[in-house]
């Protein structure tokens, strides 16, 4: 395996299969500060959130909370889900599910189970978030995709997934609300998510 430096890859020499990849990562000890995923192949060591963010995730948790359903958690924070059909397995930064979902011994979650996905990007993973996340979280059926572009101040909500990756979105400036469709039908309120003043650090 090598480890890349700009935005840390791990690859072998000759193409290996999903299932090989995640016992990989099973093994994978990563290094102080970084996740992992699969995306496109290989194993994606991203680096961990700046200090905000925690407080963005929060927030959306606390407003989703309310109007999971019934039966549904939400939470942030490591946890990776496995989507066979695209070869991917993502580690979402919010992520809502029935709590079925987690009653197992497994590290691999099932990603079909997801009911609620956000990512908050990074100039390290935007493109992926932008990208190859809106096509496999929609063709796996994820019902709602939230997208905070923390570099653009915008937030996107992605909605009616189907085969193509999602047909109707939604995107507001931080500080506006943001109509949360089904299975939540609510608003989220995203006053607080810009960066802080570098006076607030």
């Amino acid at each position: 395996m090598t480890l890349m430096t700009e935005r840390p890859t791990i690859s072998g020499t000759e193409p290996r299969g999903f299932e090989a990849l995640l016992d990989d990562l099973d093994e994978l000890i990563a290094p102080d500060g970084y996740k992992a995923e699969i995306i496109r192949g290989s194993i994606v060591l991203s680096p961990f959130s700046k200090g905000y963010y925690t407080d963005v995730m929060e927030l959306i948790c606390d407003q989703l909370r309310p109007c999971l359903p019934e039966g549904h958690r939400i939470s942030y924070g490591p946890n990776l889900y496995v989507f066979p059909g695209d070869e991917r397995a993502y580690g979402p930064d919010v992520h809502a599910a029935p709590r079925r979902a987690f009653r197992t011994t497994s590290n691999r979650l099932d990603g079909d189970a997801l009911s609620f996905v956000a990512e908050l990007t990074s100039p390290s993973t935007r493109d992926d978030d932008l990208t190859d996340k809106v096509f496999v979280y929609g063709r796996a059926g994820v019902p709602v995709y939230l997208l905070l572009d923390m570099q653009e101040e915008q937030s996107t909500v992605f909605w009616t997934p189907s085969a193509k990756g999602y047909e109707s979105r939604c995107t507001r400036p931080f500080g506006e609300k943001l109509p949360i469709p089904a299975p939540f039908d609510c608003t989220l309120d995203t006053t607080g998510f810009q960066a802080p003043e570098a006076d607030e650090a």
